[in-house]
C-alpha cells in the first residue's frame, strides 16, 4: 500500500443501522498505538453492551480526503448516487488500515 508520512489517523464508530458516524476521532500518525488501543477499547465497550457498531481506523491526509475516499461513512445513499464533479486524482494513501 501507499505511505504517505504526512498521514492522519481516523477512529470512525459507526451505526450501519442508522447509517451514520457516531464518533471520528483523530491521530496524528506518530500515535498508531494511541489509535489501536482505543479502537479496542470501544469494541470491547460495545461488545459488552451488546452494541452492533462498526469501528474502523482508517489513515488519510485529511478528513477531507478521508470523505472523498470513504463516503459511505459520511454521505446518505442519495448523496453517494449524485453525480459529482471530475476531480484531478491523487494517488490513494487510504488503505493502511481498515476492519470493524
Amino acid at each position: 500500500s501507499y505511505y504517505h508520512p504526512e498521514t492522519m489517523i481516523f477512529l470512525i464508530e459507526y451505526t450501519q443501522s442508522e447509517g451514520r458516524i457516531v464518533t471520528i476521532r483523530n491521530f496524528d500518525d506518530s500515535q498508531l498505538r494511541e489509535a489501536v488501543d482505543s479502537r479496542l477499547e470501544i469494541e470491547l465497550a460495545l461488545n459488552r453492551n451488546g452494541i452492533d457498531h462498526e469501528v474502523v481506523l482508517m489513515d488519510a491526509a485529511s478528513e477531507v480526503d478521508l470523505r472523498r475516499t470513504h463516503r459511505r461513512y459520511f454521505e446518505d445513499l442519495r448523496q453517494i448516487l449524485e453525480p459529482k464533479p471530475l476531480q484531478e486524482s491523487s494517488p490513494d494513501k487510504n488503505h493502511r488500515f481498515a476492519s470493524g
